[in-house]
């Protein structure tokens, strides 16, 4: 083995050991922070609970289920097995929590110095069931004039929000009613994860509890601790390496210069024990392939203009025959090859200039309320004439079918819709079929064809520009390859999507089309 391998896989291991130490440190911290955090949480999540129990002579005559439910014990503190260190915060009134084989236990000290305990398998929906079965209870006991009194009380005590539910918006989903039926109670979370938990009293009043926020492990503070720690132990490295490398990257510059100016043949030297002896092969590699590249673009350039010089020599070639014949025959046949080599000119440099425009920062759509209803039926009569041979039709849902209106750019979307009906005539055995839909707030359309459809592999790729499947539908197609992407930039521009599938109802492939019926602003 040669010096300059052995020179970086010495340089690599010494990098991958500090990165390991950078993670390793930043890991430890995390988990260090993190576990003094849940201990702290698991104490004091509970102590609410805990010193409401604690604050009665006993708790388990009045709430029978606390034995059953939560494994309640009372027990003296020398008997209890409990350390020192227990016993000696407990005696200062906190709340302690213990870890177990069958879950935490959480100890709190009475007034009468007893130690009450109680033993909760999963904390966060233990401590808000066990409240919500205290309010229960209260409730029951009390008249229903007095029950807002007892709802602030208990919410101050229980550090919980308990509110009558009166709003429709508080209800929440069915399967959780369907639980408070069962049980009386049901624990649930909202879309931001926190505890909820919703009981029928015995009358069928519906009660909301909303319990603190659950223990987040990834806290600002401690994520933005562990990153700053990792960062500065990066940035010593760095600026460590950095120095080493200076003198050689400056070398570097002045090459990368050089060829910004234009001087492509301009090349790194480095010897082979240096550490930027690779990068200097490898950048020299590059400005070979950047000649290349220059010499192969050139070439094409030359290839494009060839071929866009043939059709223009046949167009003036027949322009020619039309001049010194008499012929009608002639005539027709020579003005029919100058119209087919138009239109190939015409669509080359439609496609190209439009998907440009599109690519590179769109175009400037003028928004107007139309009827994508008639923009719809315009495509399909225009495509039935180019396809006789293809039963085309369209069929309106929704508030399409009385020609609603929506904000578009007409003449972008006519184009996108007939890139897909045009796609779909093209590729369908018999029939094509345009479903339009308008509801309050979006538009769809959905062209279906009974073709051979797409495979689901390449769903994403026919929306790539230039790019061509190697099946059935493209081996004969011919076209260019940017309708489609020309599809998606258009929805794109219209703050919508398009997206391909199959289609249930005709076999082949089902493209569709989704945008807002109001763009509330500029499109794009």
């Amino acid at each position: 083995m040669t010096a300059t391998p052995k020179a970086f896989l010495n340089l690599y291991a010494r990098l991958a050991v500090l990165v390991a130490f950078v993670l390793a440190l930043s890991l430890g911290v995390f988990w260090g922070i993190n576990s003094v955090r849940l201990q702290a949480w698991n104490e004091h999540y509970p102590a609410p609970l805990m010193r409401w129990l604690a604050s009665m002579p006993s708790p388990e005559s009045r709430y029978q289920w606390l034995s059953d439910y939560y494994d309640f014990t009372v027990l003296d503190a020398p008997a209890g097995g409990l350390s020192r260190r227990v016993q000696e915060r407990l005696g200062y009134g906190q709340v302690v929590a213990l870890e177990n084989s069958l879950g935490l236990r959480v100890l709190v000290q009475a007034r009468n110095g007893d130690i009450q305990g109680m033993l909760f398998r999963s904390v966060y929906r233990d401590v808000a069931e066990s409240i919500a079965l205290i309010t229960l209870w209260h409730l029951n006991e009390v008249p229903e004039a007095a029950r807002e009194h007892v709802l602030a009380e208990l919410s101050r005590a229980l550090q919980v929000g308990l509110v009558t539910v009166r709003d429709d918006a508080m209800i929440p989903p069915a399967a959780v009613l369907q639980r408070v039926s069962e049980r009386g109670l049901a624990f649930y979370r909202d879309s931001a994860g926190h505890g909820r938990v919703l009981m029928r009293l015995d009358d069928g009043t519906l009660v909301h509890q909303a319990v603190p926020a659950p223990f987040n492990p990834w806290s600002l503070p401690v994520v933005a601790l562990s990153v700053i720690l990792a960062a500065l132990s990066v940035a010593l490295l760095l600026y460590l390496a950095l120095r080493i490398l200076d003198r050689n990257l400056q070398a570097a510059e002045s090459v990368a210069a050089r060829i910004a100016r234009g001087d492509l043949s301009a090349r790194m030297e480095a010897q082979p024990a240096d550490l930027v002896y690779r990068l200097a092969a490898a950048f020299n590699g590059m400005a070979e392939h950047i000649q290349r590249l220059v010499g192969v673009q050139r070439e094409m350039i030359h290839a494009v203009s060839h071929e866009l010089r043939t059709p223009v020599a046949r167009i003036r070639f027949g322009v020619q025959m039309i001049e010194s014949s008499n012929s009608p025959e002639t005539l027709h046949r020579q003005l029919e090859g100058i119209d087919g080599d138009i239109q190939e000119l015409d669509e080359l440099i439609d496609e190209i200039l439009t998907y440009a425009r599109l690519e590179q920062g769109g175009p400037v759509f003028a928004l107007v309320e139309s009827s994508v209803a008639d923009i719809v039926r315009q495509v399909v009569a225009e495509q039935q004439q180019v396809k006789p041979g293809i039963a085309i039709r369209a069929d309106f849902a929704g508030e399409a079918a009385q020609g609603a209106l929506a904000e578009v750019e007409p003449r972008y979307l006519h184009r996108a819709i007939q890139n897909l009906v045009g796609n779909a005539a093209r590729y369908a055995e018999s029939e094509v079929r345009v479903r339009c839909r308008l509801d309050a707030e979006n538009c769809r359309i959905d062209v279906e064809d009974d073709g051979a459809g797409i495979p689901e592999a390449d769903w994403e790729k026919v929306f790539t520009a230039f790019s061509r499947l190697d099946d059935s539908r493209t081996r004969t197609s011919g076209g260019y390859g940017l309708g489609l992407s020309i599809v998606r930039r258009i929805l794109y521009w219209h703050n919508g999507q398009a997206f391909v599938g199959r289609s249930d109802a005709l076999g082949g492939a089902q493209f569709s089309l989704v945008w807002p019926r109001r763009q509330g602003g500029a499109a794009g």
